[in-house]
């Protein structure tokens, strides 16, 4: 998921997730999950490089060294637009051997560059179906996925019915009330641009020229809305911003004691954007057979296990038991927006400067 720092909200703030973790893919190991096979007899170390939102439990991580030998050093990428694009720059020559939080947003940029080689891990056959040849032809896997939706504050909406639609965000009775998030620069700002693309088609810019006419806020970054513009996540007076359906869940999970019994926030469930974030082998890496080893870790039943509660995202394997925060405050969204990804690597730049100039940006 994006990217967005680890979110953590104290006692009136959420603290949200979104992203990945590490499993195995052989025997049984001592945490009771699947383990990983070892790559090598000897000791070695395997740099992923990751969004800043990149969480595992450390027990995993350990559970991983005890059964391969593999020290994972995980290397911040800050959000997932910085990352990608110096993946981009370092293609051939890469700062890691293995990159986790690419998202179906920003992966036609990382594959126009060859970021990539590829590799079909053996868990595969354990992903949901709808993701199981999302692969682009073998050169990334599926990790997990998640939602980009509208998020409202509700106790802003007293007086007043909060927006239900993506053409409510542009009535007056909500001026000065939405903030978004730069989608040049953050994964989630890019969501919601290609979700107004999959709805409004060639009437996109017109909707965004209402919204900018409608006092929409536009923020560098999800840490930057969530937690600077929205009152729903700290000190901002905007009561809508673009954020995750699984962030209302992450308020109570990060809340102090006494916990809230259900999320000051919630979703709007039309014009949400799917996303599924990838992990790859990097071309060039200095560790590609330990690179493998983390991927088939990154799929297995611990870690897939652990994701919900680590990203706030759903894990990409079957049969993997969902917290009851997820399932109680979590809606479902039936038919999320998307938009082929030959259409996004096509469409990208072109959009992303139309967009730069109808907000005069």
């Amino acid at each position: 998921m994006r990217r967005r720092t680890s979110p953590v909200i104290t006692a009136n703030i959420a603290v949200l997730a979104s992203a990945l973790l590490l499993a195995g893919c052989a025997s049984s190991g001592t945490d009771g999950s699947d383990a990983v096979e070892p790559a090598a007899s000897e000791p070695q170390t395997v740099q992923l490089l990751a969004h800043d939102s990149f969480v595992v439990s450390d027990d995993l991580i350990t559970a991983l060294k005890e059964d391969t030998g593999i020290t994972l050093e995980i290397i911040s990428g800050s959000d997932a637009g910085t990352m990608v694009a110096g993946a981009v720059l370092a293609a051939g020559n890469p700062t890691g051997d293995v990159m986790f939080g690419v998202d179906n947003t920003l992966l036609s940029r990382a594959l126009e560059a060859d970021v990539f080689e590829p590799y079909e891990s053996p868990e595969l056959t354990s992903v949901v179906p709808a993701l199981r040849t999302d692969t682009a032809e073998g050169r990334v896997t599926p990790i997990d996925f998640g939602d980009v939706c509208i998020n409202i504050h509700d106790a802003s909406f007293t007086d007043i019915d909060a927006p239900s639609t993506l053409d409510d965000l542009i009535d007056p009775t909500y001026r000065d009330m939405l903030v978004v998030e730069d989608p040049g620069t953050s994964s989630p700002g890019l969501a919601f641009l290609l979700a107004t693309i999959a709805r409004y088609g060639d009437g996109w810019t017109d909707y965004w020229a209402a919204l900018r006419d409608n006092g929409v806020k536009v923020a560098a970054s999800w840490t930057d809305a969530y937690f600077g513009e929205f009152s729903g996540g700290g000190e901002g007076t905007r009561p809508i911003v673009v954020s995750y359906a699984t962030s209302p869940p992450a308020e109570i999970v990060y809340a102090e004691e006494p916990k809230p019994e259900a999320p000051s926030s919630s979703v709007m469930a039309d014009g949400c954007y799917r996303q599924v974030e990838y992990a790859g082998v990097l071309a060039g890496a200095r560790n590609p057979e330990g690179a493998r080893v983390v991927i088939d870790w990154l799929l297995s039943e611990g870690v897939q296990s652990d994701v919900p509660m680590s990203m706030f995202v759903f894990p990409a394997r079957e049969g993997i038991a969902l917290p009851a925060v997820f399932t109680d405050f979590v809606p479902t969204i039936d038919s999320p927006l998307q938009l082929p990804p030959d259409d996004v690597a096509a469409g990208i730049a072109g959009w992303l400067a139309e967009w730069g100039a109808v907000m005069g940006r």
